[in-house]
């Protein structure tokens, strides 16, 4: 894993219990597409740098907007507390805003 990598997922695991605030959207899967609330302001329960891949489900979301830039930036998974309830998400470090 990069050094880059580690430092981020490093810093999100120190972070949490803690707030976050998303810059984007959240593209929610399963047929309900971008929720439309950019800033949200969420508790970050875990960081890993592969989990969200084997826990996520049909309705697992991601942060970013999808661009080409996006599959070439270094992400985490995040288990974040959304609407009451934990899910795992892929975050990009220029998605989130730690609090």
């Amino acid at each position: 894993m990069k050094a880059a990598t580690l430092n981020y997922l490093q810093r999100l695991q120190a972070h949490k219990g803690g707030l976050i605030q998303l810059k984007t959207e959240l593209f929610w899967y399963g047929g309900r597409g971008w929720d439309g609330t950019p800033g949200r302001i969420c508790l970050l329960l875990d960081a890993d740098a592969t989990t969200a891949t084997s826990a996520a489900t049909s309705d697992a979301v991601y942060a970013a907007k999808t661009t080409a830039a996006v599959a070439v930036q270094i992400r985490a998974a995040a288990l974040l507390l959304i609407d009451g309830s934990p899910q795992w998400i892929w975050i990009t470090e220029a998605d989130v805003e730690l609090l």
